[in-house]
């Protein structure tokens, strides 16, 4: 690593820390069974800490919920955060983001006996979505107005519908697409709603690790290992082929 870079830096602490969530099934969430958190972004990252390390496994994962994710990073108490981070011109404001690492859309999804097709049916309905995302703000805007229901953390969302309490969650579909694996009495219905493309923030201090960070994506673009943690963990539920991965974009 250069003398004196943020890489070296987390070379001489011995581990990456990282910023994850461990309840998102597919993305990141804590596997009981192998006592790890697993998922599409750990792999990403575990990319990352192979870069610095030579090893994938030199590296500690912090859970963080969606509101704590920018703070963390700007408070230096994680190095880098892959937890569905949606790129906005506002979070620019506050930290760096590497180029889009994934490709996700805003849908909703309903209990398989609902009769709402998209979420114009869901007018004046309760519909869940973690407090500190993009799909909060993205509801209040919606016509005919939903009735926003904010959470903690994402998984609590489809607690709350197999309760009752709302009627439909709104989220990555990405995420649905593991709440729809995990419970099969639900279902996704409509289009998107909004584009959602993740990146990995960034603290603005450390731009020598965003480039970095592209390096290490633009090499699993390359190489065909964006594919194959693709194809790990979401071939298994959906029937698309593997979409080439997101297409690099360099801000200046």
């Amino acid at each position: 690593m250069p003398r004196d870079s943020f890489m070296e830096r987390i070379r001489r602490r011995g581990y990456l820390l990282a910023g994850v969530d461990q309840n998102t099934f597919l993305f990141g969430y804590f596997n009981p069974q192998h006592r790890m958190i697993e998922g599409f972004e750990i792999d990403l990252l575990r990319q990352i800490a192979k870069a610095i390390f030579g090893s994938p496994n030199d590296i500690q994962f912090r859970a963080v919920t969606p509101a704590q994710r920018i703070p963390a990073v700007q408070g230096g108490s994680v190095d880098i955060v892959a937890d569905a981070v949606t790129i906005t011109c506002a979070r620019r404001q506050q930290v760096d983001f590497s180029t889009v690492y994934f490709d996700a859309g805003q849908k909703i999804l309903v209990r398989s006996n609902s009769t709402a097709r998209s979420v114009k049916d869901l007018g004046g309905k309760r519909v869940c979505a973690a407090i500190g995302s993009t799909t909060i703000a993205t509801l209040k805007t919606l016509t005919p107005r939903v009735v926003p229901y904010g959470v903690q953390q994402r998984t609590d969302c489809l607690a709350r519908l197999q309760e009752g309490v709302v009627d439909a969650i709104s989220s990555d579909d990405s995420i649905l697409l593991g709440f729809e694996a995990q419970d099969p009495q639900t279902k996704i219905v409509g289009g998107r709603i909004a584009d959602e493309p993740y990146g990995m923030p960034i603290s603005k201090a450390h731009p020598e690790f965003v480039r970095f960070v592209n390096g290490v994506l633009a090499r699993m673009r390359a190489d065909g290992t964006w594919r194959r943690a693709y194809h790990r963990w979401l071939g298994t539920v959906t029937d698309a082929k593997t979409p080439a991965p997101p297409a690099a974009q360099y801000v200046r």
